[in-house]
């Protein structure tokens, strides 16, 4: 097999310390290593960069274990001419001789021999602020959890404000949940808090608000709304700090929103996991691959069967299928089109995934040309259709069902 580079190290990375095999081709064409091990410290990392120049190395290959490689791979951009972080799927060490130095061995051989491709790191201002979607995420997660357990400890106390009201986190439902947790409990007092729309319903709600809430389901309760309001004042916080390092890109989520059911929020989590720029993505397949919502493939023997969709980035993945359910809902859209015809046949999970695949191609185009997303239309399909192709179709379909109808073809106005 080709050599492609020389020297080139690989890193076999754990928590506390990382192994490096440096390997080098003599001038009889045999390859040696050269093994040390280093703790991932800032002094261990930087001992371990100081080896690594000292060797004269120009390429360094690290598995992507956790979370654990990011304190060595930092420090080490733009230090060697290629750093590579590759998928640890791809290269599995052959099985009964595992260590960690053999595994480190192993990772430079592959890369020295280009049996494997490198991973996608995008620059540090596009970590940063995927490090803080991310979170908001996972704060907007649990507030909705928080939600959950408040209908769940309500349910406990037979009170059943969800069976009349919308929504149990609404004003109406608030108000009257503060004032059993400050001891009332008397329906029709609770009753005369509803507000707006819910006002006529008062009979309804005295009905409803004739539980057994107790001692304990006030503690609950008060706890599960401070921590809700917690959860509201960070995400908040967050909101606005991503807000703040958009602004440099404020052309880029425009674009992004361009795009039907494609909201602000959406907008930033999205380019907080594929960039600003598209040029590190060769075509739009390429990151429908790399984002996990293009068809995988499996074939032996001349043989294909399904194999579901690629792993890929599982963040960016759900950001895009809730961005296609929503857009399913939106009847004047192309998605909503496409949504209809996939669902119809395949089921509604492979058509969100197929929406989420179509948007993230116009997101990449987007991005990529500059230009405004126009919409085709929820009749694209329509539009596409041979006439006379689908007359004969349906007189076929109008005859199978035991009727005889000929087609007289209508003159042009």
């Amino acid at each position: 097999m080709k050599q492609l580079r020389d020297p080139v190290a690989g890193l076999d990375v754990h928590r506390d310390s990382v192994v490096a095999a440096v390997r080098t081709v003599a001038a009889d064409g045999e390859a040696g290593y050269t093994k040390r091990s280093f703790p991932t410290t800032q002094r261990g990392v930087a001992a371990l960069i100081d080896y690594l120049k000292g060797a004269e190395v120009v390429r360094v290959a690290m598995e992507a274990t956790g979370v654990y490689w990011k304190p060595v791979y930092y420090p080490m951009e733009g230090l060697f001419p290629e750093l590579w972080l590759c998928n640890a799927q791809h290269v599995k060490n052959v099985p009964g001789r595992k260590t960690d130095l053999a595994d480190a061995e192993w990772l430079a051989d592959v890369a020295a021999h280009g049996m494997v491709r490198p991973s996608f790191v995008p620059p540090p201002e596009v970590r940063e602020l995927r490090e803080l979607t991310r979170y908001r995420k996972a704060q907007i997660t649990e507030r909705g959890r928080e939600i959950q357990r408040l209908e769940k400890t309500l349910q406990d106390a037979g009170i059943k404000i969800t069976s009349v009201a919308s929504h149990v986190w609404t004003k109406s439902a608030r108000a009257m949940i503060e004032a059993l947790i400050a001891g009332e409990r008397d329906p029709n007092k609770l009753a005369e808090l509803a507000l707006g729309k819910l006002r006529p319903r008062r009979a309804e709600l005295i009905e409803a608000l004739s539980g057994h809430f107790g001692a304990h389901h006030a503690v609950v309760c008060q706890q599960v709304i401070s921590h809700i309001d917690f959860l509201d004042a960070s995400i908040e916080a967050l909101s606005t700090e991503i807000a703040e390092r958009l602004l440099p890109f404020e052309a880029a989520v425009a674009l992004v929103t361009s795009i039907p059911a494609i909201s602000d929020l959406a907008a930033q989590s999205i380019l907080a996991e594929i960039g600003f720029d598209m040029s590190r993505f060769p075509t739009a397949g390429h990151l429908c691959a790399w984002a996990g919502v293009s068809p995988a493939s499996y074939e032996s023997a001349g043989k294909k069967r399904p194999a579901g969709t690629r792993r890929g980035s599982r963040h960016l993945r759900r950001t895009l299928t809730e961005c296609a359910r929503s857009a399913a809902r939106m009847k004047s859209t192309y998605f909503y089109a496409q949504y209809c015809r996939i669902a119809k046949h395949r089921g509604a999970n492979k058509a969100a995934v197929a929406v989420a695949h179509s948007m993230l191609v116009a997101i990449w185009w987007a991005l990529r040309t500059g230009a405004v997303y126009e919409d085709p239309g929820a009749n694209y399909f329509v539009r596409h259709i041979d006439p006379e192709r689908e007359a004969k179709r349906l007189l076929a379909r109008i005859e199978a069902l035991g009727f005889d109808a000929s087609l007289t073809k209508r003159e042009a106005a």
